[in-house]
């Protein structure tokens, strides 16, 4: 290294890796925290340099840390190493033995459904992941919907999660269940695995990624990945560059990218190496929404290997 103070360091780091710059950037006297006077140099300037390209705090620490990890591993500090290695942020190898069931590597097209009756059509397109976020107070409107939903995917090759309704996923027999970081404290994680459901988690940055992989779970979904109006976001997009750093360090889960993709925005994407693209509106909002997932697929089939191989559910 030849910059000598941590304002130079962190410059140089923030210019360098200035693709994963989400939300507004800020200059360096804001990104300076009382408490790194307690760090290293190298490290505090690490975790300015994330502050300055938009990090929020724990995601900021968390890539820090595991900067410091690799430091010590490697025995040099360069600016162009942006950690990806799993070890580094204290990822446990895998397989582990509190896995999840697994589900494919390639989850494919992922379409978020608002009722059962979206759940059949797309089904019988060819949608090969579907997920029921169905919006309701009323236990018995919401158990009438999984139970509807899970017979629709019956003879098809569809997979279908159910958001948010744990309990009645497990007594309706649906193939998995997706919850948010929210949901993570009150779901019994070790029931929902004894009952053999797959289990998705939304993640969105380096701290509920790492939570969310503690779990073992079926898939991680990332996001949000461009800004989207359906729901109201506590980060700012994150964009391909970060999705690019998430996908690497996460490989060894099915990813799941998500947050206002569209048929455009497709191919950047998927070249970030995830299996998988999360879609509302791009199907639920088309004009012919059989003929927009068709065309979502085959552009997704050019970058993964296609779904058709899979077997036809059954109860």
């Amino acid at each position: 290294m030849t910059q000598d103070t941590p304002q130079d360091i962190a410059q140089a780091l923030a210019q360098q890796h200035a693709a994963m710059l989400a939300g507004t950037a800020i200059g360096f006297e804001q990104a300076q925290h009382a408490s790194d006077a307690a760090l290293s140099a190298e490290h505090a300037a690490v975790l300015q340099a994330c502050r300055m390209l938009g990090f929020v705090e724990h995601d900021a620490q968390c890539v820090a840390a595991a900067w410091h990890a690799q430091t010590q591993r490697t025995g040099q500090f360069t600016l162009t190493d942006w950690p990806c290695q799993p070890e580094d942020f204290g990822i446990l190898p895998t397989p582990r033995a509190n896995a999840f069931p697994a589900c494919p590597k390639n989850l494919g097209l992922y379409a978020v459904l608002p009722d059962a009756a979206w759940v059949a059509r797309m089904a019988q397109a060819g949608v090969p992941t579907l997920q029921l976020r169905f919006k309701s107070e009323n236990e018995q409107a919401i158990r009438q919907e999984v139970r509807a939903a899970v017979q629709a995917v019956q003879g098809t090759k569809a997979l279908l999660f159910i958001n948010d309704h744990w309990q009645i996923a497990i007594d309706e027999g649906a193939y998995g269940v997706h919850l948010g970081q929210e949901d993570m404290d009150d779901a019994p994680i070790d029931t929902l695995r004894s009952a053999g459901l797959r289990l998705g988690l939304s993640t969105h940055g380096y701290a509920e990624m790492l939570r969310a992989d503690a779990a073992s779970p079926s898939y991680l979904a990332l996001g949000a990945v461009f800004p989207t109006t359906l729901k109201r976001m506590q980060t700012a997009p994150q964009g391909t560059g970060r999705l690019n750093a998430y996908a690497k360090l996460m490989q060894h889960n099915p990813l799941v990218a998500i947050g206002g993709i569209d048929e455009s925005r497709l191919p950047e994407v998927m070249q970030s190496g995830v299996g998988s693209v999360a879609v509302v509106r791009a199907i639920t909002g088309a004009s012919d929404p059989e003929a927009g997932a068709q065309r979502l697929q085959a552009i997704l089939e050019k970058f993964s290997a296609p779904s058709q191989n899979r077997p036809k559910t059954t109860l």
